[in-house]
């Protein structure tokens, strides 16, 4: 009941003055969790983490629900690691103050490398990107600025698609900053990141190879506002989305 009442607070003082008093209130802090379905401290977090586990993983967002279900979340906890869900637009920022506990760095799970895959799987990762080099150029150029990279992705199993961040901005933190005056152009270095083993990237290399450059434009940009809705984020054009779905189905 004080958590509930006192909880954002708290936060905001860690986050305050640089983090002067980080130390003092990281323990009074309570997150949910993916597994336990209840709120945790981050000691309970790392008492229960399993012995190969290397970081603190996290998901940010607007719901616990919809949080569980983003793609990278999946990977996280069929490893069998548990998942901070962060809904409060404080949670990203003071994580990013307190940068570890007991020495264990917080992990967003849709930025930067999970550390998660094997030698093997990036290795395979690797090689894939490689092959499909000149796809990947093609998507990017169709996209334009809106994407930084578009890669082969050690992060998906089921899913086709989905968004991550390169560098210290990630897709949440732009979401909370943009909503303040003045905060305009204030944008993540995103990521279009595509599960190679799933039957759609075999339908892109197929346009690409065959040179039908309007049909993987036009998948292209499908994927990316699929990413996009995935990460809770507004789609540019929502009825040439939807003519693009319908005409999938006819």
């Amino acid at each position: 009941k004080f958590f509930q009442s006192f909880g954002v607070q708290l936060k905001y003082g860690v986050y305050a003055d640089y983090g002067m008093h980080a130390d003092q209130l990281k323990d009074l802090l309570l997150f949910y969790s993916a597994r336990e379905k209840k709120m945790v401290t981050l000691a309970e977090y790392v008492e229960k983490m399993a012995e190969d586990q290397k970081f603190i993983y996290y998901a940010a967002g607007d719901s616990a629900d919809r949080l569980a279900k983003l793609p990278a979340a999946e990977l996280v906890l069929d490893k069998g690691y548990d998942l901070l869900l962060l809904t409060e637009d404080v949670d990203e920022f003071c994580l990013q103050v307190l940068r570890n506990y007991k020495e264990k760095e917080f992990k967003n799970v849709n930025s930067g490398d999970l550390g998660l895959e094997s030698e093997e799987e990036k290795k395979a990762a690797e090689e894939a990107s490689a092959e499909s080099k000149e796809l990947f150029e093609a998507m990017q150029k169709a996209l334009g600025d809106k994407v930084k990279a578009v890669k082969v992705s050690t992060r998906l199993k089921n899913h086709p698609v989905c968004l991550s961040s390169e560098g210290p901005l990630s897709i949440e933190m732009e979401k909370v900053l943009r909503q303040q005056p003045g905060a305009e152009g204030v944008k993540s270095d995103k990521v279009l990141e595509l599960n190679a083993q799933h039957p759609v990237f075999a339908v892109l290399k197929a346009a690409q190879e065959s040179g039908d450059t309007e049909k993987l434009e036009k998948y292209t940009k499908l994927l990316f506002d699929q990413a996009l809705l995935i990460e809770g984020l507004p789609i540019e054009d929502p009825v040439a989305y939807a003519q693009a779905v319908c005409e999938l189905m006819k």
